[in-house]
């Protein structure tokens, strides 16, 4: 009698074929997460243009609308900032703004918050800030001290009534503020030295709603 041999079937994958069905599930899902992030980076890309769109829109009506005044300002390109010297309104070592600095004031001053809070742009606008800076001369503290009253000074006389009305000035209450920096931001001359003149000053800045949301975008962009 013939017996027939058994025919075993081997029902497990082979090692070899186990990784390869791994591998391609690996693939896929690395190709499912980099399409994902491709689309994230994408979309903080469109909002870090639109942000930088808004803030060359804004320093572009800044500049056409001071350029041809005869007010003593500087305005900073990268940032919009716009920087004058301490001179114009206070005396050496002194917070007390002079006649002519309650005149440049009363003519900068609705200027600046008319264009920054104009329609166009004052949805983005999250805050205004005057800041006080000095040079060197005395300690840290000293010139912290003289920083924050001066640009304290400036904010008063924005809201005294020798100031007058202007149309934004309600609104701006919500969004102005005033900060000291004592020397902490030198400034220098064209060929690169630390220059006292400049570095006594009084800025008005602004920041947009989206600012620091960016800049932890493009840390990550960065990385």
């Amino acid at each position: 009698m013939k017996y027939r041999k058994r025919e075993e079937v081997n029902y497990w994958m082979s090692y070899a074929d186990l990784m390869s069905a791994m591998l391609m599930i690996f693939a896929l899902l690395l190709t499912l997460v980099i399409l994902d992030y491709r689309e994230l980076l994408e979309a903080k890309e469109k909002q870090i243009e639109e942000v930088v769109s808004v803030k060359t829109e804004i320093i572009e009506a800044l500049t056409d609308a001071f350029e041809e005044s005869n007010l003593e300002i500087e305005i900073d390109q990268q940032t919009g900032a716009i920087r004058f010297p301490g001179s114009i309104l206070y005396e050496s070592n002194s917070a007390d703004l002079s006649p002519k600095g309650e005149k440049f004031l009363r003519d900068f001053v609705p200027k600046y918050f008319g264009i920054l809070l104009q329609d166009q742009f004052k949805d983005d606008i999250s805050s205004i800030i005057i800041e006080g800076h000095t040079d060197k001369k005395g300690d840290y503290m000293y010139n912290m001290q003289l920083s924050q009253s001066r640009a304290l000074s400036v904010l008063e006389y924005v809201y005294s009534d020798e100031m007058g009305d202007f149309k934004q000035r309600e609104l701006a209450q919500s969004i102005v503020t005033g900060n000291g920096r004592s020397f902490s931001q030198p400034l220098k001359d064209s060929k690169g030295k630390y220059d006292p003149d400049r570095s006594r000053r009084v800025e008005f800045l602004f920041r947009l709603k989206d600012d620091e949301a960016i800049k932890e975008i493009e840390k990550l962009v960065d990385k």
